[in-house]
């Protein structure tokens, strides 16, 4: 949140007041005359101040009676960006819930998932957000359903279903309590002579807070897009999408004020997983003025953010297969990592029909992976031993790399594996956990942006200076790879999208790639690792009007604040 006002009820009524955007999806006003809750941003004339009250979620506020502004729509606004900053258990949960954790299993699942039980979660849920699991998890299945009568002519007893309700009865009740209109009511309101959507397909806009600079963002994805499964084609980057439900397409393209998104699914039940899954993946729900703020106190940065301000860390949609990925890029160059990733897809991956593009395979599961033949990948016998042993723990479920996990614990894992130094982990912990503090001080390409920047070069020094960053540190990092002469650093063009070459295994690094060192824990030896790409370097990543967003970490204005 914005850090230069202070976090209380008179910090609310100032936010209301000014209609400041910024803390759209921070915290929500309810007016106790009308009974209906807004986003801080919202259009109208703000009620009075002993009218306002507020409510840390959507959730809370609906729970407590208050039905959604037909104008701003509140329970479209960007979620707080403390779920993707945290490591605690709330942010945890979080991150679950979006991820449809609780309509496929259940409270009982997402405890069994955190290693907590219901009751503790209820309690902090209810201490922080004002609801509970399964009250954040049917706001978010209002959303859902939402978009689906909106944007698609689906039968309203499939989108019942599809959004994640028990009965169709369940369904009318919530879109009325929630939105003050019953679900024909909602589709009547569209103007006439939107197009709907295809079978199958849906088109959304994907907002997020400003400023957002999308050249290393979509530079990186495109630049080390494996074959089969992603590519850079008419502008936007697109790619294939493991879901709980089936198979998913995603098209992302940069806009001036939002992300067009297109989605293909194979199920409708996973649209809100999909759009949860996109989000992170490109970082949309970080807080660049705070992030942007904390890092230009420092005079070395603060240049290099005055010319690029808002970059965004760009994460995976699929921890696991990232892991994977960035054990395949260790040595080689980014274009042979590449080429290892897709000969790996055509060989273990699942077949998909992409209607639009080229797209052939889901990224090959854990289990898949399990059953391949390691001399057929033509790498060092260390790295193949590398790639069995992460294979195998992911498979048995025993490291939790997925949206809830726990990052210190899955970086102590990791860790223990052979093959995996601080390098490999801390890319990891940067893009698949989303560990906004990640740092990688023995990265080749930071340390040469250190170098010309002046700042210090060795890994412990670095390490030393960077305490400053923190928590931002992968965002610093962003900001130092952007600073070098790479694909990853470039927004492709709509006319020349960026084809990697064939390339062998152990093809020489490009100028440009980086070179980080690595400790093999099971012979403490030293070796130099050149990767696809400054950006950690490994080749993986990891509705018609209806909008979608969320953020990163910073003191909430609710803190004390009525509720």
């Amino acid at each position: 949140m914005p850090t230069d006002l202070p976090t209380d009820f008179d910090a609310c009524v100032r936010a209301v007041q000014s209609k400041d955007s910024r803390f759209d999806g921070w915290f929500f006003t309810a007016v106790l005359t009308t009974r209906i809750y807004c986003r801080p941003s919202c259009p109208v004339v703000p009620p009075k101040v002993e009218n306002m009250t507020f409510y840390p979620s959507a959730a809370a506020a609906q729970q407590a009676g208050f039905r959604a502004c037909k104008r701003c729509r509140p329970d479209a606004s960007p979620g707080s960006p403390q779920w993707n900053e945290r490591a605690d258990l709330v942010a945890r949960t979080m991150r679950l819930i979006a991820d449809g954790v609780v309509d496929r299993d259940g409270v009982p699942g997402l405890a069994a998932r955190l290693g907590y039980s219901e009751r503790q979660i209820e309690r902090q849920l209810l201490g922080e957000l004002g609801a509970g699991p399964l009250a954040l998890a049917r706001a978010q299945r209002a959303q859902t359903a939402r978009l689906l009568i909106e944007t698609t002519t689906m039968p309203m007893a499939e989108i019942a279903f599809a959004a994640g309700f028990s009965s169709v009865r369940t369904f009318n009740d919530t879109v009325r309590e929630v939105f003050a209109l019953s679900p024909s009511e909602l589709r009547a309101r569209v103007a006439k002579g939107r197009p709907a959507a295809a079978t199958g397909t849906l088109s959304l806009r994907l907002p997020f807070r400003r400023p957002l600079t999308p050249d290393n963002l979509f530079g990186h994805l495109a630049a080390t897009a494996v074959p089969g499964v992603e590519e850079w084609r008419a502008g936007a980057y697109r790619r294939t999408l493991r879901l709980p439900h089936g198979a998913g397409i995603a098209a992302l393209r940069p806009e001036p004020d939002h992300i067009a998104c297109q989605l293909w699914l194979t199920d409708w039940r996973d649209l809100a997983q999909a759009i949860s899954r996109c989000r992170r993946m490109l970082d949309l729900d970080a807080d660049p003025v705070a992030v942007d703020a904390l890092l230009s106190t420092d005079p070395v940065l603060a240049p290099l953010v005055a010319k690029a301000p808002g970059r965004r860390v760009p994460r995976v949609a699929d921890g696991p297969e990232f892991a994977v990925r960035a054990v395949l890029g260790q040595q080689i160059s980014t274009a042979a990592a590449r080429t290892h990733a897709g000969r790996l897809v055509a060989a273990y991956g699942e077949p998909v029909t992409d209607p639009a593009g080229g797209l052939t395979h889901l990224f090959p599961s854990p289990a898949a992976l399990a059953g391949h033949d390691p001399a057929a990948l033509a790498m060092p016998q260390s790295r193949r031993n590398t790639l069995a042993a992460l294979v195998r723990e992911l498979a048995a479920g025993n490291l939790d790399l997925d949206v809830g996990s726990d990052w210190q614990r899955a970086r102590k894992q990791l860790g223990a594996l052979p093959g995996f130094g601080p390098w490999t982990v801390e890319t990891i912990a940067m893009r698949a956990l989303g560990d906004p503090d990640a740092l990688l001080a023995t990265d080749l390409g930071v340390r040469n942006a250190a170098r010309d920047l002046g700042l210090p070069t060795t890994p412990a020094a670095l390490t030393r200076h960077s305490a400053a960053w923190q928590p931002w540190r992968a965002y610093a990092t962003q900001y130092l790879w952007a600073t070098g002469d790479h694909p990853i650093n470039v927004l492709p063009t709509k006319d020349d999208p960026i084809v990697a070459p064939d390339a062998r295994a152990g093809d020489a690094v490009r100028a440009g790639e980086t070179a980080v060192a690595d400790v093999d824990p099971t012979t403490a030896r030293t070796t130099g690792v050149t990767t696809g790409g400054t950006t950690g370097g490994t080749t993986g990543t990891p509705p018609t009007t209806a909008t979608t967003t969320t953020t990163a970490t910073t003191a909430h204005p609710t803190k004390g604040a009525a509720r």
